[in-house]
């Protein structure tokens, strides 16, 4: 009897003791899992305040961005050329300038017959007897409202732009803008021709013009428009 009460009193203590050893391990576990939990949420509301001040810093620099983009001046450079001689000019200029360019394109296109100026009955000479007339344009300039500098370019008919500038300055609302005006010509200066394209504006504000050579190089050309001390990016 007493082998048999010393054996049943040994198990009864080893049972005790892995009862012991299990509820000592489930709570360091949980201990663990409870920890683990206090630092997630704690590391939660600084990665949201992370991400909060990334943002505020992304927002920030577009909003830089957007004011730099604001303050620049938008330019047009806008032309009609029936030879292409003032084309080539407009282009070296909006190179120059990293403009939009903008060609004055006739419904009707002009021949060489038309451009005969021997011949008195030839359109450009019929167009140039009147000044009421208003050649159509084919296509138009998307926006005009977003730019603030117009370079116009055109060449020399009788002492005149031809009449289908005209057509385009009445198309439009230059009110605000600053108007350059720049010909071409075989050898006419600009004379005239700008004051009384100016006379069917309001409220812009021109700036006396330059006849240039249809040769001109691109330098040649920027260093004109550099002279006129208008806030553009020229080189």
């Amino acid at each position: 009897m007493k082998k048999i009460t010393a054996v049943l009193l040994t198990l009864v203590m080893a049972v005790s003791l892995m009862a012991c050893s299990g509820n000592t391990q489930t709570s360091e576990t949980e201990s663990s899992h409870s920890q683990s939990g206090q630092a997630e949420a704690t590391s939660a509301p600084e990665n949201q305040k992370n991400n909060s001040e990334a943002e505020g810093d992304t927002a920030q620099t577009n909003a830089a961005a957007g004011d730099t983009e604001t303050e620049e001046n938008k330019i047009l450079v806008a032309f009609f050329s029936a030879t292409n001689t003032t084309q080539g000019v407009a282009e070296q200029m909006a190179d120059g300038l990293g403009a939009d360019l903008y060609e004055i394109v006739p419904e009707e296109p002009y021949t060489d017959a038309d451009l005969d100026y021997n011949d008195d009955n030839s359109r450009s000479t019929m167009e140039m007897n009147d000044p009421t007339v208003r050649p159509a344009i084919s296509g138009s300039v998307e926006n005009m409202e977003q730019y603030d500098l117009v370079f116009l370019g055109y060449p020399i008919w009788w002492g005149e732009a031809p009449r289908i500038v005209s057509t385009f300055m009445e198309s439009y609302d230059f009110s605000g803008k600053t108007i350059i005006p720049f010909c071409t010509s075989g050898g006419s200066g600009i004379g005239s021709s700008a004051e009384n394209l100016a006379d069917l504006t309001d409220g812009a504000e021109w700036i006396p013009g330059q006849r240039l050579d249809g040769g001109s190089s691109q330098d040649e050309i920027m260093e004109w428009v550099n002279s006129l001390g208008l806030d553009v990016t020229g080189e």
